[in-house]
């Protein structure tokens, strides 16, 4: 969200809670937490390819943990933030469709490896 927290900040909200550093904590794992939402759970990236004609495509993939489904959302040659939102959307609409009701997406933290005009 681009937001930036320092540690002690997050620290002490993690102990007005109740909730031990992570080191001490006695709870499940994140391999745990994967296992136990993978029925909820969606993960993205981008991938990028070369057509026959030498055009670079960035390429929008989800892929849904409990199934292992790779859902392809669209490709481009200039993706940008209102772009992937909307595919986003589309993605989202169609589960909602299909009855499936995913509750976390895990995406990396980079700014973006895409080249920008």
């Amino acid at each position: 969200m681009g937001v930036k927290v320092a540690a002690s900040t997050v620290w002490g909200i993690l102990k007005e809670a109740g909730i031990d550093p992570a080191p001490e904590r006695a709870c499940s794992t994140w391999a745990d937490f994967l296992g136990s939402q993978a029925d909820a759970l969606l993960a993205c990236d981008f991938f990028e390819t070369v057509t026959l004609f030498g055009v670079r495509l960035y390429v929008l993939a989800v892929i849904e943990h409990a199934s292992r489904r790779i859902r392809i959302l669209g490709a481009t040659t200039h993706p940008t933030a209102s772009w992937v939102a909307q595919a986003t959307k589309n993605m989202v609409m169609d589960l909602d469709d299909a009855g499936c009701r995913m509750r976390f997406l895990i995406r990396d933290r980079m700014e973006s490896t895409v080249p920008r005009d």
